[in-house]
Order: structure tokens, then C-alpha cells, then sequence
């Protein structure tokens, strides 16, 4: 019977134990929210108790460029605010390998980290934190570079965790490095991997509510999730393709790609399309603009049933937040036996008030599993209702994801190990 070991069968004592982490929390040099850091103390803790030497990694933005193929190397998008936050957390000493790239391909030279080895061992550092593994050549290659890059870095460890749930990518330090140590799922993995299982065994009825800003990316999450879910909610830039390819309205700022999409996901989908909920009413403008609270005269209230096929309507910015307090929708949300939230209803960050009104909503449902994925989803739940947040996290109703695109994948796949890192740690 095949099963994923976890790290608490791993003998860690004396080893040097190399971990994924998903600290990708680096926003232009600065850390702007430390949840995910926080979420894998656990297992660093435990690595220390177990007597391991952690040599820690993680990505941190995007830095390759598609279009010359380098790898743009910027303290913008280094790991030196992480092992500083952890520095202060854990109160222990992080070391950072002088690792550098002699081309603008990435690091190659791999030498300098056999030393910050050497003084983990000595004691001169309680944990090593590589470079940004995205700078490293080989990292995100798609051919026989990326087993050169994993086999190496297998030369300076003894065991191998992942615990970056939320890096669903097969990359070297997610997928290629399990075939050369000894591999192991850490304690967050875990957890994520179970409270996923929520999603595809949920308490009934499940409402599923995702938003985007592309709809062709979240085609086959969406298609998945119609077919489990009894509740269908959508918005974002998803929620303005849905209703311009099914009523045939010209809708502003949307692409014609996005359109196309929409109506080939709204054919492909009509044994389930009535699970789709549709918002009554959303916030117009007739111009793109910085939003300004003295002025809302800019935007406007709409129905749905008010809109014009022969006229073009303005940007959809965000859902009514009046339509939460409709009772056929608090109806669906307050009977929910599981509700899952991968969405920021509005279209930037300016527009808050639709997910505000959703997530107060949901938070109603006291009975309900609730599960949020997505940074931007719970960032948002955070900042414009902190009391709320703070009180859910500590709520076992709740359940709160490190990584969006690592959940809709899974459910893309049907399973938490259909995603590749997760197979890879798979045992018969």
C-alpha cells in the first residue's frame, strides 16, 4: 500500500537535513506578511529536538526572464529578511553561504556551501539558509540540468523534508532532489495534505467561491470544482468573463482570451452550470480610475437584469456587497456544511467591501469547515477585518492554506498528490 512518509519516522540525529520551505514572502527587500514563515516553525523546532542540522531554502519572487533566459539576481528578492525574522523568532543563528553566480545564468559553484556546512557542525550557527533556489542554476530548468542541480545539492545533506506545500511546482528542490536522499514530508505538508482532503470528502453542501485575474488559468480548478461542489460562487476578472460570455455583453477591460475561455468552460460545463451562483449586483465605474471616496458618484450600483446586450458596460470592480444580505445567498452560505474560499471578490486591493461582506458572512456560519487558500484571500481577510481573523485563527472551524495555486492544482488533479512534489515523496 503506497503512502507518504512523514518526518517524525525519520531518524534526523546528527544529520544534515536539507528542507523546502515556501517563505516566498519577500516583497521588494521587505517581509509583508510572515504567515508562512510561522506556519513552518513546527518542523524546524522538531528537526532541532530530533538533534538534526537544518539547512533550510526557499524561492522568493520571480526572477528568471523568459525572454534572455538569465537569472536577475537582486537583494530585493533574497532570503536576508527571513533568516532574520526567524533569527529574532527562534532566537538562533542563521548563516547565509556566500554563494554567487559567475554568469547571468544562475549559481553553479556550489563549494562555499560545504563551509557554512562545516560550521553548522562546529556550532558556529544553529541553521544554514541557502540563496533564493530560483537563482541557482538548474532550479526551474526542464531538462537534464535540473538532476545535475538536485544531485549536487544532495552531496551536502543526509535527509531531504519537504515542507513547502505551497511550492507545487516540479522544480530541483521540490521534485528532482528525492531521487538522491532519503525523503520525507514535513509536519506542514501534512497538515495541508489533510485539511485538502476536506475539499474532496467535504460536509455537505460544499460552496466553493473562486476569483481570479485570468480565467484560462483556472479552467480546469473550476471544472473540478462544479463537479464536487453543490455551490459554485465567482468573481474577480472569472466572475466578469463568466457573465460577458454567457449574456453576451461587452463587458470593459476584459481580454478577448479571457471571453473565449469563459464561453468554452460555460459549453464544456453544462451538466453542472446551474451550481454556479450568480451575484444579483456589482460596482461599475465607467473609467478606470484611482478610487477616491469623496467621488463616488464615479461608480454606481447594477443589476444584472438592467444590463443592455447593445451597449457596452463599465468595469466591474466588485461584487455589491449588499448582495450578502440578500436571504437566497445567505441561505447558501449559512446552510454550507464545508465552505472553501480561494477569492478576493474585488478588483484591487482599492475594492475590498464585496469580500469584507462575504467573509463577515461566512464567519455567520458557525457549524460550517472553513477552508481559505490563496495569499491575497487571506491577506485581505487580515487587513479589513483583523478582529474577525484574529479570532478565527484560532478557530478549529477554520482552516487557513499557505498557497493558492499549490490548492487549486490539487483540485485540478482531483487529489492533494496528484501535484508532482507531493508523488515524489510517495512509497509503495
Amino acid at each position: 500500500m503506497s503512502y507518504i512518509p512523514g518526518m517524525m519516522e525519520a531518524d534526523l540525529f546528527g544529520k544534515v537535513v536539507l528542507v523546502r520551505l515556501d517563505h516566498n514572502v519577500v516583497k521588494k527587500g521587505k517581509i509583508k506578511d510572515p504567515m508562512r514563515i510561522d506556519a513552518t516553525i513546527p518542523t524546524l523546532l522538531h528537526i532541532f529536538k530530533k538533534g538534526g542540522l537544518p539547512v533550510l531554502m526557499s524561492h522568493v519572487g520571480r526572477p528568471y526572464d523568459k525572454t534572455t533566459g538569465q537569472i536577475n539576481i537582486s537583494e530585493l528578492e533574497g532570503v536576508e529578511p527571513i533568516v532574520e525574522y526567524l533569527s529574532q523568532k527562534l532566537q538562533l543563528r542563521g548563516l547565509i553561504p556566500e554563494l554567487k553566480a559567475s554568469d547571468g545564468f544562475g549559481i553553479a559553484e556550489l563549494g562555499p556551501l560545504g563551509e557554512s556546512i562545516a560550521r553548522l557542525k562546529h556550532g558556529e550557527c544553529d541553521f544554514v539558509y541557502l540563496p533564493n533556489t530560483r537563482w541557482f542554476k538548474g532550479e526551474e530548468a526542464k531538462d537534464e540540468r535540473a538532476d545535475v542541480f538536485a544531485k549536487n545539492l544532495a552531496g551536502y545533506a543526509d535527509v531531504y523534508i519537504n515542507d513547502a506545500f505551497g511550492s507545487w511546482q516540479p522544480h530541483a528542490s521540490t521534485y528532482h532532489i528525492t531521487k538522491y536522499l532519503p525523503s520525507f514530508a514535513g509536519l506542514l505538508m501534512q497538515k495541508e495534505i489533510a485539511s485538502l482532503d476536506k475539499v474532496f470528502a467535504p460536509k455537505r453542501p460544499l460552496v466553493a467561491v473562486v476569483a481570479g485575474s485570468k480565467f484560462d488559468t483556472k479552467i480546469g480548478p473550476l471544472a473540478a470544482l462544479l463537479e464536487i461542489a453543490d455551490h459554485l460562487v465567482l468573481g474577480g476578472v472569472i466572475y466578469n468573463a463568466y457573465l460577458a460570455a454567457k449574456y453576451d455583453i461587452n463587458v470593459s477591460g476584459l481580454s478577448q482570451e479571457d471571453v473565449d475561455a469563459a464561453r468554452k468552460f460555460i459549453e464544456d460545463s453544462q451538466e453542472n452550470i446551474q451550481k454556479i451562483v450568480e451575484l444579483p449586483s456589482v460596482v461599475l465605474c465607467q473609467s478606470l480610475q484611482e478610487r477616491n471616496d469623496d467621488n463616488w458618484d464615479a461608480y454606481q450600483i447594477s443589476d444584472l437584469k438592467d444590463w443592455d446586450q447593445s451597449e457596452p458596460i463599465g468595469y466591474i470592480l466588485d461584487a455589491d456587497p449588499d448582495v450578502f444580505k440578500m436571504p437566497e445567498i445567505k441561505q447558501i452560505f449559512n446552510g454550507a456544511g464545508t465552505i472553501f474560499v480561494n477569492a478576493v471578490m474585488g478588483f484591487t486591493t482599492l475594492f475590498p467591501e464585496g469580500s469584507m461582506a462575504m467573509y463577515s458572512l461566512i464567519d455567520e456560519n458557525i457549524k460550517a469547515v472553513k477552508l481559505f487558500g490563496g495569499g491575497d484571500t487571506i491577506q485581505d481577510f487580515g487587513t479589513y477585518l483583523p478582529g474577525t481573523f484574529a479570532l478565527a485563527q484560532n478557530n478549529p472551524q477554520y482552516y487557513f492554506f499557505t498557497g493558492g495555486g499549490a490548492i487549486l492544482s490539487a483540485i485540478e488533479n482531483r487529489s492533494a498528490t496528484g501535484m508532482k512534489p507531493v508523488q515524489a515523496l510517495i512509497k509503495e
